[in-house]
């Protein structure tokens, strides 16, 4: 078999790029389930942290660069699974970095899913590749922001479903401005412990369920479109009080890394309208008018804790489109 790429694709000579970026899951709005769907979740596609992955087919699978084995590892798995005749060598430019919240997994397997659609022209949708990599379990949330951006509703998981649908999909103000907040010294649940996690939890009180759907979409929505934040951040508040107080036991708090707790106190004592943590965390966020205040709030938080030395700040963007995949020549 020829180690010549170009000789190997089929059609073009060129390779293929994909770039993607990091999602906040803002929270579950039906835990409870009563009505035959379970979860619901909204969230929105942030401009960084990027998962970027640049191919061209190979006679093998190589990976160089950032999370170069988890990407092996998935691309191995899908060339199996479609029963490709050749491998792809990558190279991952950046990724979004793992076990954070940020939903680095899902769109780590989309984007080596859609480099290798793009290398074989094999016409896969998002929601195909999803199921091949075995993404989408309980949100659709990384799926829809892969495809569209911005903020993206799910509708859960019914007994038929295989990759939660989107059921509502807005752009996020562009003068609004979200706050991240990093702590690099804590991973946040995943695995098997999140599966074992879902497993063993109480049954979520269907009352405060039909609360929680109730302050989306009449709430969060609407707040959205009129560019809204005191309203669109307490319904957020309204979904991290009950998802955090319910997660606590798994863990460990409202919150997954204590430091950031500390600094979501302090952003309360500031009166910021709206922030929480992004899934498991433990990256956390809060959402700002513009971005002057952003990034007033932004240097005062490294002066007031410029001791914790695994925590950072990062001040970013939402992003309103979705991945770009591109033929290079």
């Amino acid at each position: 078999m020829t180690a010549d790429a170009t000789q190997l694709q089929p059609g073009a000579s060129q390779g293929a790029s994909v770039l993607t970026t990091a999602r906040l899951h803002m929270g579950f709005f039906d835990l409870h389930g009563g009505l035959g769907r379970r979860f619901g979740s909204i969230g929105v596609s942030l401009a960084e942290p990027i998962t970027e992955v640049h191919g061209v087919i190979a006679d093998k699978v190589t990976a160089e660069g950032p999370g170069a084995k988890r990407a092996e590892k998935i691309a191995l798995h899908l060339i199996g699974a479609l029963n490709l005749k050749h491998g792809v060598s990558m190279q991952i430019k950046s990724a979004i970095p793992e076990h954070a919240g940020l939903g680095s997994g899902t769109q780590m397997s989309l984007a080596i899913g859609a480099l290798l659609n793009a290398l074989y022209k094999l016409n896969l949708d998002s929601k195909q590749i999803a199921l091949l990599t075995s993404r989408g379990a309980r949100s659709g949330i990384g799926v829809g922001t892969f495809v569209s951006g911005g903020v993206v509703v799910d509708g859960g998981r019914g007994s038929q479903t295989q990759v939660p649908p989107v059921i509502a999909h807005m752009d996020f103000p562009e003068a609004w401005r979200i706050l991240l907040i990093f702590d690099h010294a804590h991973v946040g649940v995943h695995g098997t412990q999140e599966i074992e996690a879902f497993r063993n939890l109480p049954e979520f009180p269907a009352e405060i369920s039909a609360g929680m759907c109730r302050s989306v979409l009449m709430q969060a929505l609407p707040a959205l479109a009129e560019a809204d934040l005191p309203a669109f951040g307490a319904a957020i508040r309204e979904l991290q009080t009950r998802t955090g107080d319910y997660f606590a036991p798994v863990q460990g708090g409202r919150y997954a890394s204590a430091r950031v707790a500390k600094v979501l106190a302090w952003l309360d004592a500031q009166k910021v309208a709206c922030s929480g943590q992004s899934s498991w965390g433990p990256t956390s966020f809060a959402i700002f008018a513009d971005k002057t205040e952003a990034e007033q709030i932004l240097q005062q938080l490294r002066n007031e804790f410029a001791n914790e030395t695994s925590l950072e700040f990062l001040v970013c963007q939402a992003r309103n489109q979705g991945a770009e995949i591109n033929s290079l020549g």
